[in-house]
């Protein structure tokens, strides 16, 4: 997995540095988001997941290759939190982490801006997790078992506009495909779902 995510940002560097033809151009940007997220449980029939609200900040990189088709790699840090109840215990769910998503955009001249629609793959690395109440870091190890996988993959949609001075409204939407369990991976799964909305600048 450290090997996918090197590669990933080779490829988010390089996109930036190099123009496949005369016709292609770079551009940057920064991006802040509210995201609502919670998880997908599958048998775990006494737990449920319920969303909370946090932040996401971070840029990325527009390729334009046509003027109706562009390449987005991203580079995002957010904080995620869900409510979750266990039986009739009610405990909230806090996480720090990044992730890099790419994604493949359609846009067209729509009145004085463009409109635009993505959709790509994501990868996501977590560097803290953990229950309010217990206020331990789900990834490490305790007693030679930890609770979470740290790693996250999964397939991303974007949909936004971006106004003449270049100010953008987008939502999103994530679902990924990595059981999030660890100790209980083999007679469950935890998988994670993120919902959008934010505001944006390209330079």
């Amino acid at each position: 997995m450290k090997k996918i995510f090197l590669l990933c940002l080779s490829v988010l560097m390089t996109t930036g540095l190099v123009k496949t033809n005369a016709q292609t151009s770079v551009s940057g940007g920064m991006k802040v988001e509210v995201n609502m997220s919670n998880f997908l449980l599958s048998d775990l029939n006494n737990q449920s997941s319920r969303m909370k609200v946090g932040p996401t900040l971070g840029g990325f990189l527009k390729v334009d290759l046509h003027e109706n088709f562009a390449i987005q790699p991203e580079l995002l840090f957010y904080y995620r939190q869900s409510k979750t109840k266990v039986g009739i215990e009610k405990d909230d769910f806090q996480q720090w982490g990044m992730q890099i998503p790419v994604y493949a955009v359609a846009q067209t001249r729509l009145g004085s801006g463009k409109g635009y629609f993505g959709v790509g793959p994501y990868l996501g690395i977590g560097f803290d997790a953990r229950m309010d109440k217990a206020d331990i870091n789900m990834y490490k190890k305790y007693d030679g078992k930890k609770w979470m996988n740290r790693c996250d993959f999964g397939l991303g949609v974007m949909i936004g506009y971006e106004f003449d001075n270049r100010v953008q409204l987008n939502a999103g939407y994530q679902i990924g495909f990595v059981d999030q369990l660890d100790v209980l991976k083999d007679v469950a799964s935890k998988r994670t779902q993120t919902v959008t909305l934010g505001l944006g600048y390209r330079f």
